[in-house]
């Protein structure tokens, strides 16, 4: 009877803003651990009524985690201060920097703010925990999910990258609005399935995990190139220190070594064999209990356990990721493919560090080149990760770029920067940027920059969707095609009406895939 009570409060009761228990959308969740965690959280404003993920343990600690939570905090204590250096050494060096005018946010972010008022996470947090997680339904398995619980509305699936597509398909294939996080699916065939798939239920609300796509600042840089500022854009360079201090790449299969050691050299071959063989030593290889890794495999082949691959380091094996262009081009590449409208590239090139086809190089370079679209010339776009880097513009002396990562755009009347997720948009010459200001606004904007809640209040009726399959389907393809050249090793040219690759038939075997039984698409 609580429950039922619980359940019709009126909307004047609540406030101006706030959402009744009565409209409220049934979230599942597919992947609990890192961005689902973080995915759900942005959602407990609505009703999160399963869990699904194939490792115990990761959602009873996640669950205890948003338990521990609401406990009273400790008082914080106070930091010692680091000494001061003496001496000539005293001070550090003044980086070098440019002083671009600070802009702050849009009066279209303001108005689009008022459109709804978000609550507080620990009020969200305890609700979800006191009334939600006692009748909370959870699974090791989203077909067993969507198969036995009726009352769910929308999916987020926050998995490895190599089920995104199988999830995302049944979920709509069942009737539901789904969240996918980036990337999109593992193939480009995946992609257009998908898109063709939400095109033919257009009452279903898809987006992509890219939170970058719905940012004030990100959207101010749509307005700086819809501008006409920078004039006509030629060459675009996009980068990221990803997999850097992440996740290992460039690393052989474990495998045990059962040859004679005294003829294993020192060579490439050789150290890779003796790798192989560390990684199995003293190692447990069975899966930890609770760890079900026959779902975790789910659609890809079968290969051994081993703690190297879960629960995080699978983006940096083929089998299940797609390397640091998967990882962050959903953030980087978004912003040219958004602002510049790049249809299909017509060449990619991926050029990297030495790569044994299991798990992706240290570091990649790609070329791609898209055709003129109407007016607008043809445009080279070069991607970098690992720590390759694209030149530094002369226009900023002895700055460096930001090695995190970034976009530099290049026109003919000028340069703009942006951020890792588009943050941060600036022209240069710095003396261009203060004197333009910032530009006119016409991008619409996202309230209150969120991602997960503007997909909740676009099924809802209430807000138009950010980053939709439709739009992600075709970035999430440019991104591939990149992965795609690596793994052929050479240069591809590219049909991208007939989705073929037109120069080299074995390669558009890396398109697709095969899928194990039980996991293909709907």
């Amino acid at each position: 009877m609580a429950a039922a009570a619980w359940m019709i409060v009126p909307r004047h009761v609540l406030g101006q803003g706030l959402t009744p228990p009565s409209d409220r959308v049934n979230i599942a969740v597919v992947g609990i651990h890192g961005m689902g965690a973080a995915n759900a959280q942005a959602v407990m404003s609505q009703n999160i009524v399963a869990i699904c993920d194939v490792d115990d343990a990761l959602l009873e600690a996640r669950l205890d985690a948003w338990k521990r939570s609401l406990q009273p905090r400790p008082p914080a204590r106070p930091r010692p201060q680091p000494a001061r250096p003496q001496g000539a050494n005293a001070r550090p060096p003044t980086p070098v920097t440019l002083a671009w005018d600070v802009v702050g946010p849009s009066a279209l972010q303001a108005v689009a703010d008022e459109k709804w008022r978000p609550e507080q996470d620990r009020v969200l947090v305890r609700r979800f925990v006191e009334e939600q997680l006692p009748r909370l339904k959870t699974y090791r398995d989203y077909r067993e999910m969507l198969a036995q619980q009726k009352d769910i509305d929308a999916v987020i699936i926050a998995t490895p990258d190599h089920m995104h597509a199988p999830i995302a398909s049944a979920a709509m294939a069942a009737g539901k609005h789904v969240y996918v996080q980036k990337p999109m699916c593992w193939s480009v065939a995946e992609a257009r399935h998908l898109a063709k798939q939400a095109a033919a239920n257009p009452k279903l609300v898809t987006q992509m995990g890219n939170q970058g796509h719905s940012l004030d600042e990100a959207r101010r840089g749509q307005d700086y190139l819809a501008s006409g500022i920078l004039g006509d854009i030629t060459d675009v360079h996009v980068w990221t220190n990803r997999p850097l201090a992440y996740w290992p790449q460039g690393v052989p299969r474990p495998k045990k070594f059962d040859g004679n050691w005294k003829e294993l050299g020192w060579n490439n071959r050789g150290v890779n064999d003796r790798l192989a063989h560390v990684f199995t030593n003293k190692v447990k290889s069975n899966p930890p209990k609770g760890l079900h890794w026959d779902l975790f495999l789910g659609a890809a082949a079968d290969v051994e356990y081993h703690p190297l691959y879960h629960p995080f380091n699978w983006r940096g094996w083929v089998d299940w990721g797609q390397g640091a262009l998967g990882d962050m081009g959903a953030h980087l590449v978004d912003h040219p493919v958004w602002g510049l409208d790049l249809g299909w590239p017509t060449s990619i090139e991926t050029i990297s560090t030495p790569f044994n086809g299991l798990s992706y190089p240290v570091a990649t370079t790609t070329y791609y080149e898209f055709p003129p679209r109407g007016r607008r010339p043809a445009v080279k776009m070069t991607w970098y990760d690992g720590g390759f880097m694209p030149p530094r513009p002369g226009e900023m002396g002895e700055m460096k770029l930001n090695a995190n990562g970034g976009v530099l755009y290049i026109g003919t009347k000028g340069k703009m920067l942006q951020e890792s997720t588009g943050t941060r948009p600036r022209l240069l010459p710095v003396e261009q940027h203060n004197s333009a200001g910032p530009p006119p606004e016409q991008m619409p904007r996202v309230p209150h920059q969120a991602h997960e809640m503007n997909w909740v209040n676009a099924i809802r009726g209430t807000d138009t969707i950010s980053c939709p399959f439709s739009y992600a389907a075709h970035l999430t393809e440019i991104m591939l095609l990149g992965v795609a050249a690596l793994r052929a090793g050479t240069r591809l040219q590219y049909d991208g009406a007939a989705m073929r690759i037109t120069n080299d038939a074995a390669a558009n075997d890396f398109l697709r895939r095969d899928y194990r039984q039980g996991f293909g698409l709907a």
